[in-house]
């Protein structure tokens, strides 16, 4: 169950029976004010079912089977393009439950349990339909334009803190907001701006790189500055993301072709890195475009 004592700084990947897309979401956290977050760590879970679907690049197999440990895969096509912010600013952390549309008895009994000074997320464990019960219904950090609109105009007009009730085609929900941030920057570079930057000395000193491609790959062509960090891998080096690199510091992800790359910024997103750059068409157009005595594979 989730409780003060359990928290730590960040909290995993929001997978959850609300979300219709891969989108961001590979989730964990990081503002002080935070009191209560699930901590899945190993980001290895949950179905979602609230954000919106839309198209998928096929990677290959192994990867694909990667991501979807990852940010768990809700549908059979998802998004792999970068999104633009279609909110206000914000982001806000959500937990809730899920009971069946004729369950709105079992509901109304909750609500009043939680007003009596139960835990929601002690509740969902139990009683959720939602995969997200396994981490408390914590879904994680969100933004508008994600979810479906009964479940987004509930909860980002809810007030902190406070238990709200909302139905959508999966059922009845009871949502809390825990907390809210200014919503983060995640969006492509294209290898012309990348290679600008990289001629400036300091760059390498003020930016956090990271390649999520295999070694194999990396021993074949790779960028000076870049920290290997292997998405078969993601189990060793993911939890502890946030102790290796700064989040407040501007972050950029490379892979092959930058299928790969998005997937891990948009985790790095949700993890609170405040400014993410996904190196756009990845170490292959940056070979083509910017760098042809780079090998290309």
């Amino acid at each position: 169950m989730l409780r003060v004592s359990h928290l730590t700084a960040i909290a995993p990947p929001a997978l959850s029976a609300l979300r219709l897309s891969l989108s961001p979401t590979l989730n964990l956290l990081s503002p002080s004010n935070v009191h209560k977050v699930s901590t899945f760590a190993h980001s290895q879970t949950s179905l979602s079912l609230i954000f919106r679907p839309s198209s998928l690049h096929s990677p290959s197999l192994s990867v694909k089977w990667v991501l979807q440990r990852m940010v768990g895969n809700p549908c059979p096509k998802a998004s792999f393009s970068a999104e633009s912010s279609s909110g206000d600013g914000r982001e806000i952390l959500v937990q809730h439950l899920l009971v069946k549309e004729d369950n709105l008895k079992l509901l109304v009994d909750l609500q009043q349990r939680v007003s009596g000074g139960e835990d929601l997320s002690d509740l969902a464990a139990e009683y959720s339909i939602c995969p997200s019960k396994q981490e408390g219904g914590m879904l994680g950090w969100v933004r508008k334009g994600q979810m479906v609109p009964e479940f987004e105009e509930a909860a980002f007009n809810a007030s902190l803190n406070k238990v709200v009730r909302c139905k959508t085609k999966f059922g009845w929900h009871l949502l809390q907001v825990l907390s809210e941030r200014e919503e983060s920057v995640l969006q492509d570079i294209q290898p012309e701006e990348l290679h600008v930057k990289m001629q400036d000395p300091s760059f390498l000193d003020e930016a956090q790189l990271i390649d999520v491609r295999e070694p194999e790959e990396v021993a074949q062509a790779s960028l000076l500055g870049f920290q290997v960090l292997p998405l078969r891998k993601f189990g060793s080096w993911g939890p502890e993301i946030t102790t290796k690199f700064n989040p407040q510091k501007d972050t950029y992800v490379m892979c092959h072709h930058g299928v790969r790359s998005l997937q891990v910024a948009k985790w790095l997103q949700t993890q609170g890195f405040k400014r993410v750059f996904n190196v756009s068409g990845g170490i292959h157009d940056y070979a083509q475009r910017v760098d042809p005595t780079i090998p290309t594979y």
